[in-house]
């Protein structure tokens, strides 16, 4: 399979639902907001932006299966590929009015990601990346950022909102950052988070309670980029791990050993 046209694909497809976001936020009334769980937002432009993306990637790619934020009817998994989606990321700032929110949507074959999109809507930029194809935005190529060194970086990460079991760790690990980079930036997205850290705006990035639809076109893009994406205390694989470190490589052990200083 060629997972580079593959790709291009579902650029289309993202582009197309972002369409739809763009329209609706022009409109959008805040009594339309319904509570997933404590602090956790979604409207039915969340809902029907799903909706549009299943059906454009049935056409892509008839065999797959998907994981999906949403929950779509008749969206489940299958044996082989599976899209794994998450129609608006960066729901509460949609809500408000923050112009910061993208579609992501990345393919897994098995547990291996092999394609990926982030359209972050206002701006209009696609970021696509492929196995193994690097990584672009708007089709121009990107890369990393070549700062070498924690002291020398501009971080993101995402604050918690739904789970406030280990506050204390994370403002200490925060605290730490802020004093040894050039700043900590919260966009409000980690799609976004991570697509900045693949075009080169930011060093790096970490989270932690995060979910597979809200990294997976992330992950691939950081990495077909140049740089690493781990978990926390290990190097294996994010994917489904809850937290996420990403950086330019460079910068990557300095990440970790700043986690592990209060993260056991």
């Amino acid at each position: 399979m060629d997972y580079n046209q593959l790709s291009f694909q579902l650029a289309a497809v993202t582009r197309h639902a972002g369409q739809f976001i763009r329209q609706e936020a022009a409109t959008f009334n805040r009594s339309h907001i319904e509570m997933k769980g404590v602090h956790d937002l979604v409207s039915y432009v969340d809902k029907e932006t799903e909706k549009l993306l299943v059906a454009g990637l049935r056409e892509v790619l008839p065999e797959a299966g998907f994981i999906t934020e949403e929950g779509t009817e008749g969206a489940d998994r299958a044996e082989e590929f599976n899209w794994i989606i998450d129609p608006l990321d960066g729901t509460t700032n949609f809500v408000h009015g923050l112009p910061v929110y993208c579609v992501s949507v990345g393919l897994i074959r098995g547990q291996e990601l092999v394609a990926g999109v982030v359209y972050e809507v206002v701006r209009d930029e696609c970021f696509r990346a492929a196995k193994g194809a690097g990584a672009f935005c708007n089709e121009v190529p990107i890369h990393v950022s070549d700062v070498p060194d924690l002291n020398s970086s501009l971080i993101a990460t995402g604050f918690p909102y739904t789970d406030f079991g280990l506050m204390d760790d994370y403002l200490q690990v925060l605290g730490s950052f802020m004093r040894r980079s050039h700043g900590v930036r919260r966009v409000g997205s980690a799609a976004a988070d991570l697509a900045y850290v693949a075009a080169g705006r930011f060093e790096g990035f970490f989270e932690f309670n995060l979910n597979s639809y809200d990294v997976a076109a992330g992950i691939l893009l950081v990495r077909e980029a140049g740089g690493r994406v781990t978990e926390f205390l290990q190097d294996g694989d994010p994917l489904f791990g809850r937290e996420v470190v990403a950086s330019n490589g460079l910068v990557h052990q300095e990440m970790q050993d700043t986690i592990r200083e209060v993260w056991k």
